[in-house]
């Protein structure tokens, strides 16, 4: 079971409500990050098994160069979207997906999935 969850999400309380399903679920979070400035050092540090990435950042930011990176790190990853595959670039479209809204259960299964 991946334990350590880096958590890329640009909207603060939702970061928060994910930090909760972790703990619920036995899970600890790794870290929390808003931009790949944040997130790609978490993703470097080694201290992570696994991430829930959200597609769109602040600032009209992709979460793209953080999927490689992780990619690059053999560091498993789910995309969290309220989309379609569509907006998903064609070399991450084979990754799990999680479906916003978030549910403690869809949450599960996605990490599970990993």
């Amino acid at each position: 079971m991946t334990k350590r969850v880096l958590i890329v999400e640009d909207e603060p309380l939702i970061a928060m409500m994910l930090e909760d399903f972790l703990d619920a679920l036995g899970r600890s979070c790794a870290g929390t990050a808003d931009c790949s400035a944040e997130a790609l050092p978490l993703v470097e540090s080694g201290a992570v098994d696994c991430a829930i990435l959200d597609v769109n950042l602040r600032g009209g930011e992709k979460s793209w160069v953080i999927a490689d990176a992780l990619e690059t790190a053999g560091i498993p990853f789910v995309f969290a979207t309220g989309g379609t595959s569509d907006t998903i670039v064609e070399r991450h479209r084979d990754r799990p997906q999680l479906m916003k809204p978030f549910t403690m259960e869809g949450v599960q299964r996605a990490l599970d999935r990993l």
